[in-house]
């Protein structure tokens, strides 16, 4: 007997479980992971999960194969899913790539924990930030989202999903160590409410299909391994047949292709919040589990006489920039918390480009950043304007 793919109703449940359960919600029917913490759990769940559901699970040999199976299966026509952290997201980053360039649509899980090698493997951190970003080589733009809760792994995996399928590329999900084993309430809507994307699909004749020729929001529709149309998919630059082509003119049309399907779109994909910014004097820029610490700091600093405000990236790439200097415009002085010794605050410093004055609340990771941590500079900050 089928199980039902989502279990609707409230459930005490940790990240790691909320963000499976997200998954399969959003239609992911493949699985194909190695075992590590902090994400094992995921990898776990959805080994249980996937076979009552009409899905496939596979440990493979390592993350590098893992990468490898899930485009695979997505070329296929299916929604697929890998879960790692540090060490394990390192080794799939070739692979990642040759997601990007056959613009093949997955979701991949990083939950953060400290490094750099082995590091600290069941405590958290943020500290993969850059490397989600330009890990792999070559030029490209990715999309990454940053949960900040157990419910939000679980919408935040649907959304990922949605991404994926509309722009036709790996998108990444940048948790934590202490998002993901997290537990708190996690209410899960029945199917009727949630809302799913697919990715497009090709029309005509299939002998003059071009699996790489833009549509009108610059996305090529894709055929499915099997379905009878022409088609080549290579890591090779290529044109819009995917026939390799070795030239500068080639790749220069190439990488435009990929890029400019998410620079065109990035005020539907980016997405941030705000919580008392409106008459705010310093703003704190923060995401996933810091943002939490982040907020309770803004109202103790309010009960203090200072004017704090929190801009919550739920978005972290494609990175907020004009956001961030409307804001740097607003306000006397911006003040970065997360995680690691200052990669988004970097971003930070630059789009607000002196306009104000920016400041870090960081550390290498090991355990989360107080709120009186965060309050600590915003008086130093305070006192500095």
């Amino acid at each position: 007997m089928m199980e039902r793919a989502v279990l609707t109703g409230e459930h005490f449940i940790t990240g790691d479980i909320a963000c499976a359960e997200g998954a399969l919600a959003a239609g992911c029917r493949f699985f194909a992971g190695y075992p590590i913490t902090p994400a094992t759990e995921i990898a776990e769940h959805m080994a249980k999960r996937l076979p009552g559901v009409g899905g496939l699970f596979i440990q493979m040999e390592d993350e590098i194969a893992a990468m490898a199976a899930v485009l695979g299966a997505s070329c296929a026509g299916t929604k697929s899913m890998t879960a790692t952290s540090g060490p394990g997201f390192s080794l799939m980053l070739e692979n990642l790539g040759l997601g990007i360039c056959t613009e093949t649509p997955c979701v991949v899980v990083n939950v953060q924990r400290a490094g750099p090698s082995t590091g600290l493997p069941t405590l958290g951190a943020q500290g993969d930030m850059m490397q989600a970003r330009w890990g792999s080589h070559g030029h490209y733009e990715i999309i990454a989202l940053a949960p900040a809760s157990p419910q939000e792994l679980f919408y935040q995996t649907i959304t990922a999903f949605n991404l994926s399928e509309t722009y036709r590329l790996p998108v990444l999900i940048m948790a934590d160590e202490v998002t993901g084993h997290l537990s708190e309430k996690v209410v899960i809507p029945s199917p009727s409410k949630i809302h799913l994307h697919s990715r497009p699909r090709p029309k005509g004749r299939k002998d003059r299909f071009k699996p790489f020729e833009p549509g009108e929001n610059g996305v090529a529709p894709m055929a499915h391994a099997g379905e009878g149309y022409r088609v080549h998919v290579t890591g090779l630059t290529h044109d819009e047949r995917g026939y390799p082509v070795m030239t500068a003119e080639a790749h220069a049309e190439m990488i435009a292709r990929i890029t400019d399907k998410i620079r065109r779109n990035l005020d539907d994909i980016i997405q941030v919040e705000e919580y008392r910014l409106e008459d705010a004097e310093i703003a704190l820029v923060s995401y996933g589990i810091s943002s939490r610490s982040s907020l309770a700091a803004v109202d103790e600093a309010r009960e203090r006489g200072i004017k704090a405000g929190l801009l919550r990236l739920v978005t972290v790439w494609p990175f907020p920039e004009e956001r961030i200097r409307s804001l740097a415009r607003r306000v006397k002085c911006l003040v970065t918390v997360e995680l690691n010794l200052g990669q988004i605050h970097l971003e930070v410093q630059r789009c607000s480009g002196g306009i104000a004055p920016a400041f870090l609340v960081g550390h290498p990771g090991g355990a989360v950043i107080t709120p009186g941590q965060i309050l600590s500079k915003l008086k130093e900050a305070a006192g500095s304007l």
